[in-house]
């Protein structure tokens, strides 16, 4: 389980743009080991569309997940900038400085903002 775990990406989000995305909180069944995830797409009309995806996947791996809260991600890849901002209304806000930690390493040489506001 602890391999399953080390294999999943920290971050998968869209390459460009403004979307939804979630802060998942990803561990081993019956156990204390595992790790948040940060999950964004343009395709998600909703924020339950991007956990309704990984879920399974994750269950698929042994593992089971929760959704820690959501929000946007705006990301312009020219100017190498990304802004974490906003709120999920099916799950709450994600703490945006979590989810900004994690995308830092993925993202390097990139400026990443967060803010706690809506827009």
């Amino acid at each position: 389980m602890v391999e399953a775990l080390a294999k999943i990406p920290d971050v998968e989000i869209d390459a460009d743009g403004t979307f939804k995305y979630i802060l998942v909180r990803v561990k081993v069944k019956d156990g204390s080991l595992g790790k948040d995830i940060v999950r964004g797409t343009k395709s998600a009309q909703y924020h339950n569309h991007i956990f309704d995806k990984i879920s399974p996947e994750m269950e698929a791996l042994g593992l089971e997940c929760e959704c820690l809260g959501g929000g946007k991600i705006e990301h312009n890849s020219q100017d190498k900038k990304m802004r974490v901002f906003g709120e999920s209304t099916a799950f709450g806000k994600a703490d945006h400085s979590v989810s900004a930690e994690k995308l830092k390493p993925v993202f390097s040489g990139y400026e990443i903002t967060w803010a706690d506001d809506k827009k």
